[in-house]
């Protein structure tokens, strides 16, 4: 019962349905808003939220019990979100630097026409884990590898989904995406163990991808040589705006060493901005004015200050992937994710989230059925939404309890996450980064699915580790105490 001006009110737990009904208009909403008529999703979410807050009201809870649940959760949030703006500042000094276009120089130089799906699964992979963008990579080495694959008479439909694979490889891993910091947001982990628990079932399905790829890219002639015009304009302009050293490698390092000695990710992140930006004014020759102009909006080429270099000369393909970075890039992911805890706080506060909760639980008995509900639900969040952000911080906000319950580290559930939220988006041909492929590299999403291998077996092999136990971390009484307690209440 609650107390408002005099008057008693009764609390009431909600029917699964009323728990249930914000779900489904959330689907329906974002389906035709999003899905259909092209509506940017942050006021379609709100418009959800009210419906959600309508119907908490009724149930008896204020306008003042809500607010304060939504800002508990955006406070117990707010480290991770700090996180993801600072890999803004991140990605503009490393462009800076030379250290992204560095390894991308060397990158690229790598395809072999003999191992022409392999190949372009690891560049595509290495690319996107410097950059932490797989729209970028596929925009720029995915292009340009279509090209080549072109040439050779390759398969257009394997080298993209080869392409695709490998570029949200690296969105996955990379400290750098988005995603990967959204995950431990969404599951209560932290960033670095979130990324090694997903190796667990990375790198088996990259070793399954790699083998299809290695077979079906068998018959390509040894020898062939052919340079495509893409790769050899993007090299030429790359070696024009930068000098290259061995030292531009020190902004990775730091962030490397940092995650291996377990620093605290922030002043890691910083350190290595800091790094990449002295390193701007040495090797490059940057202004310090442009050092934190490239932290505070990101990456411009006309930032580059070498002797003989025309910004206005730079291609498309350049511009797509260096022009990026900044602390603002990072503000509109912000948003949706302080919009999704809006939703997500109300939804806890007035009781929804524990009925839905209790209704799966009643049906997954065990720590396989649970990781199986976990991967329906992201798989039916993108397919309705198409979009990865909602993918993985509904289901995640959904399903945390329910983790910590079991027994079961959150790290399980951010990798979850990843595995069937994250990568499965670009399988889904109505969503933007589905029609995004298509538009980049030529080819329908049905058609490059099958040869996006990483993008399904992921959540394959986390099912079948949930049943079999394998790779799957338990709390320990204590940690399972400190999660209870950090959630403001026993599970």
């Amino acid at each position: 019962m609650m107390e408002d001006k005099g008057k008693i009110t009764e609390k009431r737990v909600p029917t699964f349905l009323e728990a249930i009904l914000p779900i489904i208009v959330m689907l329906v909403v974002l389906t035709i808003g999003k899905g259909l008529m092209g509506l940017v999703t942050e006021p379609l979410l709100l418009l959800v939220t009210v419906f959600a807050g309508i119907l908490a009201w009724r149930m008896g809870y204020s306008w003042d019990e809500m607010m304060q649940e939504i800002c508990q959760k955006v406070a117990r949030g707010m480290p991770a979100i700090l996180v993801l703006i600072s890999v803004g500042a991140v990605v503009g000094t490393w462009v800076l630097s030379g250290t992204i276009p560095m390894m991308i120089y060397y990158g690229i130089q790598i395809v072999d026409p003999k191992w022409m799906l392999v190949t372009s699964f690891i560049i595509s992979a290495l690319v996107s884990i410097c950059c932490g963008t797989s729209w970028g990579t596929v925009a720029t080495m995915g292009v340009a590898l279509m090209g080549i694959s072109s040439t050779l008479g390759i398969s257009l439909p394997a080298t993209a989904g080869a392409v695709v694979a490998g570029s949200f490889f690296g969105d996955k891993l990379s400290p750098l995406s988005d995603t990967t910091n959204l995950s431990p947001i969404a599951a209560g982990s932290q960033l670095y163990e979130h990324i090694g628990h997903m190796l667990w079932t990375t790198i088996p399905a990259s070793i399954i991808s790699l083998v299809v790829y290695a077979i079906a890219g068998s018959g390509v002639a040894a020898g062939v040589d052919v340079e495509s015009e893409t790769v050899t304009q993007m090299l030429t302009q790359l070696d024009q705006m930068f000098h290259w050293n061995i030292l531009l490698i020190l902004p990775i390092v730091v962030v490397l060493v940092g995650s291996i000695m377990r620093k605290p990710t922030i002043p890691v992140m910083l350190l290595s901005s800091g790094v990449a930006g002295i390193e701007a004014i040495i090797f490059q020759g940057s202004s310090f004015a442009n050092v934190i102009a490239s932290c505070a909006n990101g990456f411009t080429v006309s930032m580059v200050n070498r002797e003989g270099w025309n910004p206005e000369t730079a291609s498309e393909e350049v511009l797509k992937l260096l022009e990026r970075g900044g602390l603002s890039s990072m503000m509109s992911t912000c948003l949706l994710v302080f919009c999704a805890f809006c939703f997500a706080g109300i939804m806890s506060k007035s009781g929804s989230l524990d009925v839905i909760l209790n209704k799966i639980l009643s049906v997954a008995k065990s720590t396989g059925t649970l990781i199986t509900a976990t991967v329906a639900s992201c798989i039916i969040m993108a397919l309705s939404t198409g979009n990865s952000y909602l993918s993985i911080l509904i289901p995640g906000e959904m399903f945390r309890k329910a983790y910590i319950k079991r027994g079961l580290h959150p790290k399980n559930l951010s990798r979850t996450l990843e595995d069937a939220g994250t990568v499965f988006v670009p399988l889904v041909p109505w969503s933007a980064a589905g029609a995004y492929m298509t538009s980049c590299l030529g080819v329908e999403v049905l058609d490059y699915l099958p040869w996006a291998v990483l993008c399904y077996v992921g959540f394959i092999i986390a099912i079948i580790y949930g049943f079999t136990g394998i790779g799957i971390k338990k709390l320990t009484e204590e940690e399972k105490e400190k999660y209870e307690a950090e959630m403001g209440q026993e599970v």
